[in-house]
């Protein structure tokens, strides 16, 4: 009888994933409060399934200025040259700064053959967490700005952007693990790009290399296993970094495919989860904050010769002022604390003064929803009887044939202002779209700036249940996951 029992108590807790700690739980909640001013919440079903940031604040995809290739020295050099009379300060720290890191960096032979390893700069290393925090935290610069004779284009404002936020403080959202819970993952997913309407950035691969990219939409879709546990299914969207860095930049859109477990208590709250072997798995995520001075609490490894104040007003005057008033932040800095609402019932975070509402400026036309055509996809449905599918395929964002394209609404500055599975136009650049493409294809990418939000979401489908097996109760490394996949439509 004994037997029985423990190995009854084995078989339930194999089920269960990692549960969340009590010290993770409250520093998500207080986070959430000092930043909104309201509650981080954890009953799964009042968070949204979808979210995404407003369609003007999709961030632009911006350049990693690798350390090998020299960083922002260029930029610094210019930065000198206004500011400094030419004396070399922010440039010379750049150059100590970009041969700072060092790691163990293989050598290689004739036909690639591995003849031993080096210390050096890996290839890797580079700005390309200054360029997520900035790309989220700012609109991007249109116009040169000139200063004491010296033109900055929008490529050098970034550039000094990504500088100022390189080593800057972040808000740690990952909780304590050494990868995100998965319960902790849907969560802050949900609080912040769901109910707040903010994006984040991802650390997107465990391992020594790191990889940031600014995070701006989601989609998910959900089943209940038993009264206390749900599968889902979600799709996130990330831009991916540019080979350089323009005065216009480019959205390179992409999808990380996510699958997990969540495990609820008996009030529905998340209280833990586990990824399927099939699932994306990250390392980090997190939110970029206020930039503060070089050497300095809050930057104490930044460049002590860039002023944040000189970089931050070179920004503004490079972008509207009615962009500006609508570009919703955590921790504002205090000249960008004046807010013009393009939405009455949007959430508004901690700092701000509202100054009046912009109703006409980001509604699309009230039309009546057109007809799609059979390819279109439909909006995401959840349903009780949802299951996943074996086999599945990635998706990838892929051009659309012109003949089959649905026709483009008029531009919004939100995503969700067009009828469901209608492209809502960003800005003036060719149209991408979602398509199911072979697995060999699922890096594959084309840039642009039109985003079709329902893109990103499934429809539903009926499937086999995922297999019990497919959930060992520990991942024996991150190898075994497979970054990028996403399921057929």
């Amino acid at each position: 009888m004994g037997t029985s029992v423990a190995l009854a108590m084995l078989i339930a807790t194999t089920h269960l994933g990692a549960t969340i700690p009590q010290n993770d739980i409250r520093q998500q909640e207080q986070v959430y409060q000092r930043y909104w001013g309201t509650d981080f919440s954890w009953k799964f079903e009042d968070l949204p399934a979808k979210g995404a940031v407003p369609g003007h604040q999709v961030p632009y995809s911006g350049y990693i200025y690798p350390d090998n290739s020299g960083g922002t020295i260029s930029i610094m050099r210019k930065y000198d040259r206004a500011f400094h009379q030419g004396r070399t300060l922010a440039t010379s720290f750049e150059e100590w700064d970009v041969k700072a890191y060092k790691g163990k960096v293989d050598i290689r032979g004739p036909l690639g053959m591995r003849w031993g390893s080096r210390m050096a700069v890996p290839d890797w290393s580079g700005h390309c967490n200054g360029w997520a925090s900035a790309a989220i935290r700012h609109a991007e610069p249109q116009q040169n700005v000139v200063r004491n004779g010296v033109v900055f284009t929008p490529s050098d404002i970034k550039g000094m952007l990504a500088e100022l936020y390189i080593y800057n403080d972040i808000e740690d959202l990952s909780g304590s693990g050494t990868t995100v819970n998965a319960g902790v993952f849907h969560a802050v997913l949900t609080n912040w790009l769901g109910r707040g309407r903010h994006g984040l950035a991802m650390e997107s691969e465990p391992g020594e290399e790191k990889w940031n990219y600014p995070i701006y939409a989601y989609n998910s879709d959900a089943a209940r296993r038993s009264p206390r546990q749900v599968e889902v299914k979600l799709n996130l969207g990330y831009l991916k970094d540019s080979n350089g860095e323009y005065n216009e930049s480019p959205k390179i859109f992409r999808v990380k495919y996510f699958h997990y477990l969540l495990d609820l208590n008996a009030n529905g709250d998340i209280v833990g989860g586990r990824f399927y072997p099939d699932s994306s798995v990250i390392d980090m995520l997190w939110l970029p904050l206020q930039p503060k001075a070089g050497r300095q609490p809050g930057n104490e490894a930044g460049n002590p010769h860039l002023n944040v104040q000189q970089v931050l007003a070179i920004w503004r005057d490079s972008v509207p002022e009615e962009l500006r008033q609508k570009w919703v932040v955590v921790d504002p800095y205090r000249e960008d604390r004046q807010l013009a609402l393009t939405d009455p019932d949007v959430m508004v975070p901690v700092g701000y003064t509202v100054s009046h509402v912009e109703t006409h400026i980001a509604d699309a036309p009230e039309t009546e929803p057109q007809p799609q055509p059979d390819h279109a996809q439909p909006p995401v449905a959840v349903r009780e009887d949802w299951v996943p599918r074996s086999g599945v395929r990635p998706l990838v964002i892929s051009d659309l044939p012109p003949a089959e394209a649905p026709a483009p609404v008029e531009p919004s500055d939100d995503l969700t202002a067009a009828p469901e599975s209608a492209p809502v136009v960003i800005a003036n650049r060719p149209r991408i779209v979602v398509l199911p493409m072979d697995e060999e294809a699922s890096e594959e990418a084309v840039e642009g700036d039109t985003f079709t939000l329902d893109d990103l979401f499934p429809a539903e489908e009926e499937s086999a249940p995922a297999d019990d097996e497919s959930m060992p109760e520990e991942r024996e490394s991150a190898a075994e996951v497979e970054s990028g996949h996403d399921w057929d439509i």
